[in-house]
């Protein structure tokens, strides 16, 4: 019965030669594909630069319901990789993909991302402790970025480990400090780190999935943001 239903419709629509409501066809190409691309900016301009990326982000932003102020971040954090790696050539799709596994876009547990990126309350993972298959990292900041004392912690949109955030963490929304909590930081430090990991290139299978794996040492969790990112590439929520 609710097939016959399902043909019944199709049959309707067609007849009634509708608009079609189904989604264009996802990429599944590794890497991602690199979906609309962001504008090119003044990188240089004072305070948050990601901002110039909304009349991109917008239509983006409604289509796959990334919040318009981490698509902003992710598009800037590519641009700025543009102009100063072009070598790396580090879509904002990937980006989108990463965010979207580690903490959806830094809405995690009801948090929000604020108008200058901030994210709030702070996205904390659990204690790497060598329990729950996960790494026994002991404390390295003296819990000053993660709040943890005892071990490590995973921290923000893009849930870096204090050790790897002091060695990549930079200032991108223009406040004069790198900050884990903040989105359009952590999604520079983030593009940083991956076009380091990737060898330079990410524009190749090998380059590609060589960062992803170094971010985080899955196939799983590769394949999950190769996912997502092309979803996004299409504007299609994931």
């Amino acid at each position: 019965m609710a097939v016959t239903g399902v043909v019944g419709s199709i049959t309707l629509t067609s007849c009634l030669d509708l608009p079609s409501n189904e989604r264009p066809d996802i990429p599944d190409g590794i890497p991602p594909a690199m979906g609309v691309p962001q504008p090119y900016i003044d990188i240089n301009s004072p305070g948050r630069t990601a901002e110039l990326m909304r009349a991109w982000a917008e239509p983006i932003s409604e289509g796959t319901g990334i919040p318009l102020v981490s698509l902003e971040a992710y598009g800037n954090a590519a641009e700025i990789q543009r102009q100063q790696h072009p070598e790396c050539g580090i879509g904002w799709t990937t980006l989108a993909g990463i965010a979207g596994v580690e903490s959806k876009h830094g809405t995690y547990r009801g948090a929000k991302v604020a108008d200058n990126g901030d994210v709030s309350p702070a996205i904390r993972g659990v204690p790497l402790d060598g329990t729950r298959g996960n790494l026994e990292i002991p404390d390295t900041d003296r819990g000053k970025l993660d709040g943890d004392t005892t071990h490590d912690r995973a921290m923000g949109p893009f849930q870096f480990i204090p050790e790897t955030w002091q060695r990549y963490g930079v200032d991108a929304n223009g406040d004069g400090k790198a900050d884990p909590d903040n989105i359009d930081d952590a999604a520079l430090s983030a593009a940083r780190y991956l076009c380091v990991s990737s060898g330079g290139d990410m524009t190749t299978a090998q380059g590609w999935e060589k960062a992803v794996m170094v971010y985080n040492n899955s196939m799983s969790y590769v394949l999950d943001v190769r996912d997502h990112a092309n979803a996004y590439s299409v504007n299609v929520r994931f």
